[in-house]
């Protein structure tokens, strides 16, 4: 295990992509023991006749290419159709309790799954059985439940449409809405705040308003290593012009320089792209009073034209038709002094002013983000205000401006769309009822950190996962290993084994699924699509093209669609009927929800077709008809600032390595932070490193200090002397999700402050 030293130094001098990434990818594809099955896999990736990558939910282009895939694509294509096997004989090898003691990598580089098995606690091994059997035996313990409502249906971001749709009927037939979904720790924010602001909680652009666009600004979002392919949109607009302005804590390679592999002369030449004209390093939290300090600015400046008689810097024809609320917005705003916009951003007023600049410079400008603005406790008043500041000069509606929240995980914005919703409005929960004839329950369910409390006290005694990693991905990572364990039942539907499959209830079943990459054939043997949709609402087609890890998989469709059969039985909804034809569900999903008609029809277009979004076309679906803008306060103080004078204090962020996607741990190195063969790093100022008495490389053990009585101790972790705001600290989940509480969430959102977490550090014993 080491550290480049030299890669580590502050002004590191390589680019993101390049020789590195194909490497990287040969590496991958090498590991995987199937090498020429994933290069052919990968000229199918994000294609028209293909599968739709089981990474990240970037768009796909219009006019598409050979080559549509990145780095972290080649990752989890290689990941997915890797030759290695978790057989009955590895689980008969080795029980539960060595197998939890296991890495979260060395775990999944077993293999994938082949047959489903139950847990054994007399033996504590897994053993396999039939899916009959574990269909049989999920009824019986879900049927002897006092109340539907203490079961718990988490939903993982790469299930496609047409198995969230199946679930969710399922899961509220059954009587509940206990959903919780992995929406709710990333862009749940973002949905609530958009929501408000203007009438849909998603994105507003198409990827090609990132060709028109005049400025992008980046808040809190490191694409080099979440979505690579985003930093080829980066790189096309910076070639022609645009200004990229960047606000993030940490010093990020892929936004700073990037090298395209798919650029013959680029690669040549050895050259590179400089992404962002302007790099800002708010504070942990400092977000929301960046873009307060930002619209100050233009405010100030707007007086001034209008004092000499010139026009307004603001789209006042457009404030006056489509908004309300601008008046008491900007009174707040030109309240809030300097001293604490600068205080909480932790930006100088100069740099605040530059930002504004780059902001009023720009005809077009698209505003994206990602976690680095929805892990916070006020996420949903900084997505408010990021919306309100694009409002000012009209760049809602029209090419090459608009909001653009950067999801993660391949189908987590379908999932939603089609019903994974612990509170669905009441016309999809009616429109539902009509088209099955059955009466289904209305009382708001159980999002992630609802299941958590329910499941710690008792409530909740049944968990069935559609994918993920529910242990490792959320919070107080023992706290809700323990919680899982108290469950009568554990059901987990996945490709490969983790550590959240290490937490089994006192009946636990193991169902093994397709991959997105394989071919999913009916009784009649015909191939089988399904659909998913991306960040920009784009819906499209997927089809695997790989032969199956095994005979005995199932499709997540067709595992949902035995449990409820068995479950419910079939007199109202032919389950199995549907898990056959995967038409028959797209039908269903066209007559229930807006935007799907002809859903069959459309979807086997080439790049499918794009669901409606109003606030693109200017229809405002709030309250006041109209867009409203927020005049929410700045917080009365952020964590960085309640740290400040305790000695050895600090804001910790839990994020990816570059090697990783969510939980799944691609390998051991982060190329572009220069950290190779160990994930235990903490990222710190060199300033705060001296200040602890340490040296960089120095062991520590990381301290949660929230005030619960519960003590948090993540340990065994290295110092790393890295450019980042001092009193802010940086290291990788799910390792670090030990010390992240889970009863502090997003004031509204309920997401985990995975990017405020109160730490110290203990010095280890040399």
């Amino acid at each position: 295990m080491s550290i480049d030293e030299t890669s580590l130094h502050l002004k590191k001098s390589h680019a993101a992509g390049g020789w590195g990434a194909l490497r990287s990818c040969g590496k991958h594809l090498l590991a995987s023991g199937s090498a020429l099955t994933g290069a052919r896999t990968l000229l199918k990736a994000n294609q028209p006749d293909g599968f739709d990558c089981p990474g990240c939910a970037w768009g796909d282009p219009e006019h598409g290419s050979s080559f549509e895939f990145c780095e972290n694509g080649v990752k989890a294509v290689a990941w997915e159709s890797t030759e290695r096997r978790a057989t009955p004989a590895f689980f008969a090898a080795h029980t539960v309790s060595e197998l939890r003691g296991w890495s979260d990598y060395a775990l999944e580089n077993v293999g994938r799954l082949t047959e489903p098995m139950v847990y054994d606690r007399a033996s504590d091994r897994y053993r396999a059985v039939s899916w009959e059997e574990a269909f049989a035996g999920i009824a019986a313990e879900l049927n002897a439940l006092a109340d539907p409502n203490e079961a718990e249906f988490y939903t993982s971001g790469r299930a496609s449409n047409e198995a969230a749709f199946l679930y969710q009927l399922f899961v509220r037939m059954f009587g509940t809405n206990n959903f919780p979904d992995c929406s709710n720790m990333c862009h749940e924010a973002s949905g609530l705040g958009l929501m408000q602001s203007v009438g849909v909680g998603k994105g507003t652009v198409l990827l090609e308003d990132f060709e028109h666009a005049d400025a992008i600004i980046v808040i809190g979002q490191n694409p080099g290593t979440n979505h690579p392919r985003m930093l080829g949109d980066l790189r096309r607009a910076a070639m022609r012009g645009a200004r990229v302005a960047v606000l993030n804590p940490i010093r990020e390679r892929g936004l700073e320089r990037f090298a395209d592999p798919q650029s013959k002369i680029e690669m040549m030449r050895g050259g590179s792209t400089a992404i962002a004209s302007h790099y800002f390093q708010p504070k942990l939290g400092g977000d929301m009073a960046a873009i307060r300090g930002a619209a100050k600015v233009v405010f100030a400046r707007d007086a001034e034209a209008r004092a000499a008689g010139r026009p307004s810097l603001l789209d006042t024809a457009f404030i006056a038709e489509h908004t309300v609320g601008l008046d008491a917005w900007r009174a707040e705003v030109e309240a809030t002094s300097w001293e604490r916009i600068e205080d909480q951003s932790g930006l100088t007023r100069t740099e605040i002013e530059t930002l504004a600049d780059v902001y009023l410079g720009a005809e077009r400008v698209i505003a994206t983000w990602a976690m680095g603005v929805t892990q916070h406790r006020h996420s949903v008043a900084t997505v408010r205000e990021i919306t309100n500041f694009l409002l000012l000069r009209g760049h809602i509606g029209r090419p090459g401006a608009g909001l653009c929240p950067v999801r993660g995980h391949s189908n987590v914005q379908g999932d939603r769309t089609v019903g994974i919703n612990e509170n669905a409005p009441e016309w999809f929960i009616a429109a539902l009822e009509r088209e099955f004839d059955v009466t289904l329950p209305r009382a708001p369910g159980h999002n992630v950190l609802h299941a958590i409390h329910a499941m710690v006290e008792g409530r909740s005694k049944a968990f069935i996962g559609l994918g993920g990693n529910f242990v490792r991905a959320t919070p107080d990572t023992q706290l809700v290993h323990d919680a899982l364990e108290r469950c009568r039942l554990t059901v987990q539907i996945a490709t490969k084994p983790n550590l959240g499959h290490m937490a089994p209830g006192a009946v636990a079943y193991l169902l093994p699924c397709l991959g997105r990459t394989e071919i999913d054939r009916n009784s009649r043997k015909r191939p089988q699509i399904v659909t998913v949709e991306d960040s920009m609402s784009m819906v499209h087609g997927s089809g695997g093209i790989n032969r199956p890890a095994a005979v005995t998989l199932r499709s997540e469709i067709q595992i949902i669609a035995g449990i409820a059969a068995a479950t419910l039985g079939s007199t109202k909804v032919d389950w199995l009927a549907m898990a056959d034809d995967y038409d028959l569900i797209r039908d269903r999903i066209a007559r229930v929800i807006p935007g799907f008609e002809d859903f069959n029809v459309r979807v086997r277009r080439p790049r499918g077709f794009r669901l409606r979004n109003a606030a693109a076309e200017r229809e405002w679906n709030t309250r006041s008809g109209r867009a409203e803008f927020s005049d929410a306060p700045l917080p009365e103080a952020v964590e960085h600032q309640q740290v400040r004078g305790q000695k050895g204090a600090f804001v910790l962020q839990t994020f990816r390595s570059h090697d990783q996607y969510n939980t799944t741990i691609y390998g051991l190195d982060d190329r572009y932070r220069g950290v190779y063969g160990e994930r235990r790093v903490v990222f710190a100022n060199p300033e705060d490193i001296a200040e602890l008495g340490a040296t960089p490389n120095a062991r520590v053990d990381v301290v949660g200090t929230d005030h619960d009585g519960r003590n948090r101790i993540a340990e065994d972790f290295r110092l790393v002397a890295y450019d980042i705001p001092r009193g802010c600290v940086a290291g990788y989940y799910p390792e670090l999700n030990a010390v992240v509480p889970f009863n502090k969430a997003g004031e509204g959102s309920d997401t985990p402050l995975s990017k405020s977490v109160m730490v110290t550090f203990r010095a280890r014993a040399a």
